[in-house]
């Protein structure tokens, strides 16, 4: 199991801001590994949630203890997937995810959610219960390019998300042909800092929220609310 306690901000960058922000944070922060030659890389998520909607409903009502639940592949010829569960207690992000091979994912995504048992990891056993009891159902695919940046204090990463797409149509994020629309206008960044502790002052000037859009919705909200 990997786990991983944070803070983050979202913030909605224009085109300009995009351009701008991340060259400046390119100066200043190493690129994450798997960026590419291209300067990004793709993310496609499946995120599931109860039969009525009780994870976005909590997240649209702004409840401090909420969660969520995705099955996140890097590209669709891969032969894994990672199962997260995302939860939030006020200010703080606690993030817990395993690997699971392509058969095992693609149960999951039919709802048979019992191949968890064959893990030995506690968080499958978690997840196995928490599913079942509460009838988690697959929801919306999510895909999007990243171009993200690492600092090494306060373990910093900075991440721009642009062509959002969005799925109800085909849950099977191994698939090369998901039929998806667009969730979030393609001259529109999402911008995501994710710290521990605190946020040092070089960053902090760097972003300078004052002139941007402090986001709080998620991009699974933005695609739900889209399908609504």
């Amino acid at each position: 199991m990997n786990t991983v306690l944070r803070q983050e901000k979202k913030y909605l960058l224009t085109a300009v801001d995009f351009m701008r922000m991340s060259a400046l944070v390119a100066n200043i922060m190493r690129p994450d590994c798997h960026n590419g030659a291209q300067g990004f890389y793709s993310i496609r998520s499946l995120y599931f949630d109860t039969p009525f909607d009780d994870d976005y409903n909590d997240k649209i009502d702004g409840l401090e203890q909420r969660r969520k639940i995705r099955l996140r592949s890097y590209a669709p010829n891969s032969d894994f997937a990672m199962l997260e569960i995302k939860q939030k207690e006020g200010n703080k992000q606690l993030k817990r995810s395993i690997k699971l091979g392509k058969e095992d994912s693609m149960a999951l995504i039919g709802c048979d959610y019992s191949v968890l048992k064959n893990y030995s990891d506690p968080l499958a056993a978690e997840l196995y219960a928490l599913m079942s009891v509460k009838a988690y159902r697959p929801k919306e695919v999510v895909e999007y390019k990243r171009k993200a940046f690492i600092a090494n204090e306060n373990k910093i990463r900075i991440t721009f998300d642009n062509t959002i797409r969005a799925s109800e149509a085909c849950f099977d994020i191994f698939s090369n042909n998901i039929p998806v629309r667009p969730a979030l206008d393609d001259f529109s960044t999402v911008l995501e800092v994710k710290f521990n502790g605190f946020l040092p002052c070089y960053i902090k000037d760097l972003i300078n929220v004052s002139d941007r859009l402090l986001m709080s919705v998620s991009k699974y909200c933005l695609a739900r609310g889209l399908a609504q």
